[in-house]
């Protein structure tokens, strides 16, 4: 991976007049990060900007992003803002695109935007929300990546990071929208890490278990491990770096997974039996 500290010398001048070694800095890497405007994307983004890296921010509520970058004292040059929703995938794309004209191509991608509420599958009321959830989890992890896939391959390098969760591995009552969102986004970063197999290209997949965030803060339930978004921010740029293809961030909560993965289908029925679930989407 860039390191925001990297420079490279040029040879000295052969010529008797040069005394000095010319000196051609690297400019620092850069990371592109969606649903930056709060939650793990503007944690990522923090932790990003004090490692030394250039920033690419897109989320829906430019303001939050401004007022953001303002109280980090960061500059337009360091820090360009973008708003888009990434539900829309021609919005992404032409914010990529303007990314690319003013900043380069980035070295890490980043598709943390996401959405998250319980849904009742009896209602048809409902089907619409779940449409919302796919179409923002899922095609906009897409749309977020598909941008950069080709120039990356042609660079030779590069790293998409899709934000998935541990609600993916197992579907939980109440949660069938969100589950399956983060299912198909830990199958699809896998088809797509297979794809880019030998292009210099690296698919990391991070799951997180339960971050405070304002996501998780309406959460009526139990949550084991929880764990501040700065730490996880420090955890997933540190995978990052590696190139880890998967990793679950706390690492207690791997285990659970692991655990959850393997609980036969009338244990964990029983096991979430009268759990609380998370509110559903207004209407």
């Amino acid at each position: 991976m860039p390191s925001a500290a990297t420079s490279s010398a040029a040879p000295a001048s052969s010529s008797p007049a040069s005394s000095r070694t010319a000196v051609t800095l690297t400019p620092r890497p850069l990371v592109f990060i969606t649903g930056a405007s709060s939650g793990l994307g503007q944690a990522l983004a923090a932790h990003y900007a004090q490692k030394g890296w250039r920033l690419a921010l897109v989320a829906r509520r430019l303001e939050v992003m401004q007022q953001w970058r303002q109280a980090l004292n960061l500059s337009e040059e360091v820090c360009r803002l973008y708003a888009a929703d990434v539900s829309r995938p021609e919005r992404i794309r032409a914010v990529a695109e303007q990314c690319l004209a003013e900043q380069g191509l980035p070295d890490v991608v980043i598709a943390s935007a996401g959405i998250s509420w319980g849904v009742d599958t009896a209602e048809w009321e409902d089907l619409e929300g779940m449409q919302c959830i796919w179409q923002t989890n899922n095609l906009g992890m897409a749309a977020s990546f598909i941008p950069f896939i080709k120039p990356m391959r042609q660079r030779g390098s590069g790293t998409l990071v899709g934000i998935a969760s541990v609600a993916g591995v197992r579907g939980l009552p109440g949660h069938a929208g969100y589950c399956a969102s983060k299912a198909a986004a830990i199958a699809y970063c896998e088809s797509l890490r297979g794809d880019l197999r030998g292009s210099g290209v690296a698919v990391v997949t991070i799951s997180p278990g339960f971050i405070r965030t304002p996501m998780t803060a309406d959460n009526p339930f139990p949550m084991p491990f929880l764990t501040d978004a700065e730490v996880f921010a420090a955890r997933a740029f540190e995978a990052i770096e590696r190139q880890r293809s998967y990793v679950v961030i706390p690492w207690q909560m791997a285990w659970v997974a692991r655990l959850l993965r393997i609980l036969p289908n009338g244990l964990f029925d029983a096991a979430l039996a009268g759990r609380e679930r998370k509110p559903r989407q207004p209407h």
